[in-house]
């Protein structure tokens, strides 16, 4: 029999987002009230505190010890730590946080909403100086930053953005180079050509397929909704997306990718139906990995230029920090590298 002091069931504990939700408050009231801030009613604090006492709620001592020894902290939440692209993003605001005296802490949303709403709650709790963020691909509700922006806590997006009357924002000129890309394509003899992007909603989808879609409009090239995919991004939804449009009768002879994830499926499931590369169907992706150049054939690719974005977005949460408060759009421009997988002209004249 199991002792029930010792029970292995995990208890919830009183956060300070529950306080907020019970009293119908922000966090940042519930915070300010528990320091006893003159900008929060002696009314309100009393609530406040007698809540946080029956809900036996206890404040995070790491964060105590953190705002006693006030050290410098951003926090970063990205959806995929483990690619390529998320990385050198992280290594931009390292490198350009630590020139200036801050810390990084960053968190990995895993695409979902539910974790990239903790790390904010997270974050807030911790006292962070600021956050920069790029939304989870699941992610349409954006109380969380809607919060943050009322605490007038700083933020930046990068990539993936929202409430952009409310934030700064980072990006790459997606639509300009999807656009590009496209052009080129058509130029190597390429008249069907497949869009395989992630979800709709996302800014970044918006603006890639727009400069796609431009591009063929203006070779007035008939638009195929067929022809575009646009689904979750994952390797296995976007491999056999690839595989139903190659199996089409009369299927794309060349592909653009969202992101280095879809590139590679796309990739893959071109191979996996012996098709040639660039003969039957071409390829381009947006990829900032070092990996395009040595598969076979080499891999043409748009590359975000991650690492300058990274530290774009952490110079302009620093400037809001140090109070500049002037909502900033700063684009940084991709380049474009044309490799074999998508010189279709001229693998076919050898």
């Amino acid at each position: 029999m199991v002792n029930p002091i010792f029970s292995p069931v995990k208890q919830h504990r009183t956060s300070l987002k529950d306080l907020a939700a019970e009293l119908g408050v922000s966090m940042a009231t519930v915070s300010r009230a528990l320091h006893g801030s003159h900008e929060v009613s002696q009314q309100m604090q009393e609530r406040v505190k007698a809540l946080a006492q029956a809900r036996n709620y206890r404040p995070n001592p790491f964060a105590q010890s953190l705002r006693k020894e006030a050290p410098r902290i951003i926090g970063v939440i990205v959806p995929n730590l483990v690619t390529h692209y998320y990385a050198s993003v992280l290594d931009g605001i390292e490198d350009y946080a630590s020139r200036n005296g801050y810390s990084v802490f960053s968190a990995n949303s895993h695409e979902s909403h539910v974790l990239e709403e903790r790390a904010v709650d997270n974050f807030f709790s911790l006292h962070v100086d600021g956050i920069i963020a790029c939304l989870a691909q699941d992610t349409i509700d954006y109380t969380h930053y809607e919060m943050l922006a009322e605490a007038d806590m700083p933020l930046v997006f990068f990539a993936r953005t929202c409430l952009p009357d409310r934030f700064s924002q980072v990006v790459g000129n997606g639509d300009v180079a999807a656009y590009d890309a496209t052009r080129h394509l058509l130029e190597g003899g390429a008249r069907r050509i497949a869009f395989v992007g992630g979800p709709n909603h996302l800014d970044m989808v918006k603006r890639r397929k727009h400069g796609y879609l431009q591009a063929l409009r203006e070779e007035r090239i008939p638009i195929d909704r067929g022809l575009v995919v646009c689904d979750r991004i994952d390797f296995d939804v976007a491999r056999r997306a690839t595989v139903a449009l190659l199996q089409l009768p009369d299927r794309p002879d060349a592909i653009l990718a969202f992101n280095d994830i879809l590139t590679y499926a796309a990739f893959d499931a071109i191979k996996s139906l012996g098709l040639r590369i660039p003969e039957d169907v071409a390829i381009i992706g947006f990829t900032d990995g070092d990996n395009a150049a040595f598969v076979t054939p080499t891999l043409s690719a748009i590359m975000d230029q991650a690492h300058e974005q990274g530290v774009a977005a952490c110079e302009l949460l620093i400037r809001r920090i140090r109070g500049d408060r002037k909502i900033y759009r700063k684009i940084v421009p991709m380049i474009l590298k044309y490799r074999e997988s998508s010189e279709k002209k001229r693998k076919e004249k050898k």
